[in-house]
């Protein structure tokens, strides 16, 4: 038998094709009639059965319903084209800025001053429907951001955070690296102090928002204390470079980058004053850990609402999916789920409120509530049976969506360990080290 070579195999095929294949795939309200795709009109909220909304200050409803507006009209139409090329859909910054969300709880310096639920409500708006646009919010506001308002000198705080508010500076915030992830601590990356400033040397890796951010906040080992400082390096430093990781299943549009520090000149009026040691990554870390939280709230909300409109409009068997038994079981599942979900993320909101929340009650919340938020998303994927892997249809984009959230600000391991250590006094992160010789 003779074998043609990959290009005869080539040339054969393409002759033999069909004049089909040439032709654009069929609108999905076209080849699919009995359902509404996402992409064409997002679904209600039907999520909140509970009436949360109950709960809320006026203004924190206000917010939400703006939020809610804007990302239905605005995101809902064109996130899953902008995910499957994993790319960022630019034009809806300006979108997002006017919402002046951006900024969360932060006071003064042009920042809304929300309350940790208002900001915690619009964040799981936008991640209702697309989460990646939320992770862009997240990673901006509740890790640089926040950083610099927390921890910044008062220039740096009128320098940089007003036009962060607005979105017209665009930040990222740096530490992972390619050998430490949930290690953290033991970082790399070096500081070293030199004339008028300091010298960053290292690799960081699943930088959010890197490749295109005007700023970065970098933390780095200072070679003198040994402790972890922060510094805020400017888009196109010398010595800087930010390329992206590509062939993600999960949060696409998301520019996740890999960030090379070369001795990078940062001048000292951009080392960040008031962080010290990891322990302040700790506190920044503790209220991101709640954002994404809620951020898994609202991808769960965003599912069970498209399932919910789903099974009412698909019938087989004669009848909606909606009327048969276990439909209706998994759909009460995921209803209750959220429900729990988003009551236990009130409560560390209000434990924040009144200065109660602790890095244990931050990571319990994250661990727990992504975990049912997983469980929550993958009954919506069996529910919408083949639909269930078309991005058209909302729920497979969300599915591969929660993936990374589960694992990012910390693995949902890590978060348990961390709310253990805090209930039991005992820290079990690193193996124990065994003095005694086995008997074996």
């Amino acid at each position: 038998m003779t074998t043609n070579s990959s290009e005869q195999q080539d040339g054969v095929n393409k002759s033999a094709r069909s004049s089909y294949s040439n032709l654009p795939a069929l609108d999905v309200s076209l080849a699919f009639p009995q359902a509404t795709p996402a992409t064409s009109k997002f679904p209600p909220c039907a999520s909140d059965y509970y009436n949360f909304d109950g709960l809320l200050t006026s203004e924190e409803q206000a917010i939400r319903k703006k939020v809610r507006e804007c990302v239905e009209k605005e995101l809902a139409p064109l996130v899953a084209e902008y995910w499957e090329k994993a790319e960022f859909p630019f034009q809806v910054i300006s979108k997002l800025g006017a919402l002046n969300i951006a900024a969360g709880t932060i006071k003064g310096y042009g920042c809304p001053g929300l309350s940790i639920t208002g900001a915690a409500v619009a964040l799981a708006e936008i991640a209702r429907v697309d989460v990646s646009c939320s992770s862009f919010i997240l990673v901006h506001s509740s890790l640089a951001m926040l950083t610099i308002a927390q921890y910044g000198s008062e220039e740096q705080k009128q320098k940089y955070l007003p036009s962060m508010a607005q979105l017209k500076t665009i930040a990222s915030w740096a530490l992972t690296e390619p050998d430490y992830g949930s290690d953290a601590s033991a970082l790399r990356t070096t500081a070293t102090k030199v004339e008028g400033g300091w010298i960053l040397e290292g690799q960081k890796r699943w930088v959010g928002n890197s490749t295109f951010a005007d700023l970065s906040v970098i933390l780095a080992r200072n070679t003198t204390t040994k402790q972890i400082n922060a510094f805020i390096v400017k888009k196109h430093a010398p010595g800087l470079a930010a390329t992206k990781i590509e062939n993600k299943i999960g949060l696409r549009i998301v520019q996740n980058g890999d960030v090379l520090l070369n001795n990078v000149f940062v001048p000292d009026e951009d080392r960040v004053p008031g962080f010290k040691s990891f322990q302040d990554t700790i506190t920044t870390l503790s209220i991101s850990r709640l954002m994404v939280a809620w951020q898994s709230i609202g991808i769960a909300m965003g599912v069970y609402d498209m399932c919910h409109r789903y099974l009412m409009e698909r019938k087989q068997f004669g009848a909606p999916l909606a009327v048969f038994q276990i439909t209706q079981q998994k759909l009460a599942q995921m209803l209750g789920n959220i429900q729990a979900m988003i009551l236990a993320g009130w409560r560390v909101c209000k434990l924040y409120e009144d200065g109660k929340m602790t890095a244990g009650h931050a990571s319990l919340a994250k661990a727990w509530i992504t975990s049912r938020a997983r469980e929550t998303v993958a009954l919506g994927r069996e529910l919408l049976g083949g639909n269930g892997i078309s991005t058209d249809f909302h729920v497979a984009k969300a599915f591969c969506d929660l993936e990374p959230i589960y694992t990012y600000e910390g693995s949902y391991e890590i978060n348990n360990l961390i709310a253990a250590r805090e209930i039991t006094g005992f820290a079990s992160f690193k193996p124990a080290v065994s003095t005694q010789q086995s008997r074996l």
